[in-house]
């Protein structure tokens, strides 16, 4: 990958990597997860009750991790080994591994898969009866031979055992190989020769066991796993215009009737109610969006847009903003912690940081809170029904009282009461002539 950070951690579509088949394996009914490590691997991300870690001391191989996890291997039901950088493997299909599996009285379950294109991938061998004979790895020239390089049908690193069994051919598992490495899939011979049956499930969708070895890979899944979000939306009755030019991250939640325009993204928790419209060019982070809604051409960062609310166009809402009930959020405003109440309007060009805005309240053009003194954050509260006029700044903390207005130009320093119009600037003075004088000084100066 090039990168500090390890691959499994890498992000799809707002998951790690790892995260996809550890939450298929949840789906599908596991009950218990054991992920194998390197020493000092940093996957605190990855952080769960149901979680147990295996640390492999060595970099030995998928043979080496799978022994590293041997002794929370417990000897009852079948364990299943997925890969974590082998994200797109469904709950279904692993449940669907697990009951071939036990219904075939197999020790050892590969799942398969048939690709135009197996460079890379570890090709499975059959006998002259179709059974499955060997695994061969195709790491280096070494490995395997050019008549086995030309089989396309490959290991996807997904199998499940016999508990019993695999820990008894572990030990069976050597590194006589280029690369040096204990191979996993060497365990498939042992088990076979100890009497065990060996069967290789060939998987119908081979994009599920597609991995991931370099940013290439990535992008590719990436393209995949968006596509597949964005299809369970569009047959959700959610309306996304241009699938290609949008990004929907595995969480999001759209209902029904809502419009995502072209350019938009939609990251982590976001929420999005009926028949609102998001877009074009809008991103939202760990947003919730409200029935009937707009944001028009804005970024929405940890904030809530309730229903009948309009944001934007080039509007920002920074984390800990509250736009309620037919809220207005017009052009080039920044919200920051602030919440703008019912039928509030905040038009343009304006930042409101750590305010609140009463009910109805109407702010002008080119509205500023001074919320910070230099060490510390203070808040503005408006009440209902206010009067702001354009070009004002408000000094926090200061309240301002229900249906009071604020000059244009004003810098309000003090509380304003209710009812009340608060004037906070020098009166204009003309100085006439003024052009010519500084003419003739100029001459004067020559």
């Amino acid at each position: 990958m090039r990168s500090r950070t390890p691959k499994v951690l890498h992000e799809l579509c707002g998951r790690p990597l790892i995260g996809w088949p550890l939450a298929a394996a949840r789906e599908a009914g596991c009950s218990k997860l054991v992920v194998v490590v390197s020493p000092g691997e940093p996957l605190s991300d990855l952080a769960a009750v149901d979680l147990q870690f295996a640390v492999q001391q060595q970099p030995d191989g998928t043979g080496g991790a799978v022994a590293a996890a041997a002794d929370a291997i417990g000897d009852g039901g079948p364990v299943i080994v997925l890969s974590g950088d082998v994200p797109l493997i469904a709950a279904e299909t692993i449940a669907e591994l697990v009951r071939a599996h036990t219904a075939s009285g197999a020790a050892a379950t590969v799942a398969t898969a048939l690709l135009d294109d197996p460079d890379g991938y570890g090709r499975v061998v059959r006998t002259a009866d179709g059974s499955l004979e060997r695994i061969v790895e195709t790491k280096t020239d070494g490995d395997a031979t050019a008549e086995e390089k030309l089989i396309n049908e490959v290991n996807s690193g997904i199998y499940v055992f016999d508990p019993v069994a695999l820990k008894a051919a572990l030990p069976a598992i050597g590194s006589d190989n280029d690369q040096g490495e204990r191979y996993l899939p060497d365990v498939i011979p042992a088990i076979a020769a100890a009497g065990g049956k060996v069967v290789a499930q060939v998987v119908d969708d081979p994009q599920m066991l597609l991995g991931v070895n370099d940013r290439v890979d990535l992008a590719r899944l990436r393209e995949i796993a968006q596509r597949q979000i964005i299809d369970r939306h569009l047959r959700a009755g959610v309306e996304i215009v241009d699938p290609s030019s949008t990004c929907i991250d595995f969480e999001v939640e759209i209902g029904a009737d809502s419009v995502i325009e072209p350019f938009t993204i939609l990251r982590g928790a976001t929420r999005i109610g009926e028949r609102s419209t998001v877009g074009p060019s809008s991103t939202l982070f760990d947003a919730t969006v409200g029935d009937d809604a707009t944001i028009l051409r804005s970024h929405v960062v940890e904030s809530e847009v309730r229903s009948g609310a309009s944001v934007g166009p080039f509007s920002h809402l920074r984390p800990g903003t509250l736009v309620r009930e037919r809220g207005k959020v017009g052009a080039f405003v920044e919200l920051k912690n602030a919440d703008i109440g019912e039928g509030a309007k905040v038009p343009h060009l304006s930042y409101v940081g750590d305010a609140a805005l009463g009910a109805d309240a109407n702010l002008g053009a080119g509205t500023i809170t001074a919320n910070y003194d230099g060490v510390n954050k203070h808040r503005t509260t408006f009440g209902e029904r206010v009067h702001g006029g354009v070009g004002v700044a408000y000094i926090a903390p200061v309240e301002v009282g229900d249906d009071s207005w604020t000059a244009a130009g004003s810098v309000i320093t003090e509380d304003v009461p209710p009812g009340s119009l608060a004037i906070g600037r020098e009166r204009q003075e003309n100085k006439e002539g003024y052009d010519e004088r500084r003419k003739a000084e100029r001459e004067q100066g020559k």
